[in-house]
């Protein structure tokens, strides 16, 4: 049986929004660790944090510099941000109350109980000083739901809906999180591999919880040309590109299945998987890193986009 538009709809953003608040605390974590290796006076990896939001606008509405207890405050708590750590979890939390009947009592639980945990810890202003930890609290609550929905929910439509909002988004951060590299490095260097390139590219690995990963797969040699390749084109990370276009793709092939109908959002994400399967990680930094990663998100927000109008409903930022 076909789920509702409505219900379809709050699947999607809940966890479109779960993965949003573990991303925007990834996305600071980012900004930090890259700006210890700041030589400069000017802040630029915090401005740099809010370009690859998408908030900048709004920030430079309300501020009229880059203060980082400013940017972190904006990027966790403030009502003014609807990508903050906080209204993402609470938008969360209302989306799930919606679609309370499509959930196992354990996803609704540790979806509340996360928003109840982040509301509590986020009450008052954080300092840089405290950000590593909120930051480890944001991404552990987000373990105890991924934990809860993939131990509980039945395999169906419901799960594939959910599986979208969340790998979408996912990709969406993944490629934001490689273009604060690249907006604090790339544009000043004609080549990368110096020391100071290197600390910063691992630093992104440790933002994404890759460090690890990556060191076992490439036997501890930190390039950035591998790094880059791990994060867009290795389909056994979890936070990679092409990684999350596997399961995208396979999401809709289900749903495909299950409502009959072959949706042309199936044929829009098919071509973005190919595109980064045809891909080498050299060709695309030819090409310009920076030109991939804008094409990537404009057109990964233009199939969540289509997903909305093919199973009718319309899926805003």
């Amino acid at each position: 049986m076909a789920l509702l538009g409505r219900t379809a709809n709050g699947l999607f953003w809940m966890f479109r929004y779960i993965e949003r608040a573990e991303n925007t605390a990834r996305l600071l974590d980012a900004g930090q660790r890259i700006s210890l290796t700041n030589l400069s006076a000017e802040p630029d990896e915090w401005q740099s944090v809010l370009v690859s939001a998408g908030v900048e606008a709004a920030y430079t509405a309300k501020y009229d510099d880059f203060d980082p207890e400013r940017v972190i405050d904006f990027m966790l708590c403030d009502k003014d941000n609807p990508s903050s750590v906080r209204a993402s979890l609470e938008t969360a939390r209302t989306n799930g109350r919606m679609v309370r009947t499509a959930l196992t009592r354990e996803v609704w639980e540790a979806v509340n109980e996360s928003w109840l945990v982040i509301q509590r810890r986020l009450s008052g202003k954080i300092s840089p000083r405290e950000l590593p930890a909120v930051i480890d609290l944001v991404k552990r609550q987000g373990a105890l739901i991924r934990g809860a929905f993939q131990t509980t929910m039945l395999r169906n439509e419901i799960f594939d809906f959910c599986n979208l909002g969340a790998f979408i988004e996912r990709a969406d951060n993944t490629a934001r999180i490689l273009d604060v590299k690249y907006w604090l490095l790339l544009p000043e260097h004609s080549q990368v591999g110096s020391a100071l390139d290197d600390f910063q590219w691992r630093s992104i690995l440790r933002s994404v919880s890759a460090h690890r990963s990556y060191a076992w797969e490439y036997d501890g040699e930190y390039r950035a040309v591998n790094i880059i390749d791990f994060l867009m084109l290795n389909r056994r990370m979890p936070r990679s590109l092409a990684y999350c276009y596997t399961f995208i793709e396979e999401s809709l092939k289900y749903l495909d299945r299950n409502y009959e109908v072959r949706q042309p959002c199936f044929e829009t994400a098919a071509s973005l998987n190919e595109r980064l399967s045809g891909s080498s990680v050299r060709q695309i930094i030819d090409g310009g890193l920076h030109e991939f990663l804008e094409s990537f998100i404009r057109d990964n927000n233009r199939l969540a986009q289509e997903i909305g109008q093919n199973y009718r409903f319309y899926p805003g930022a």
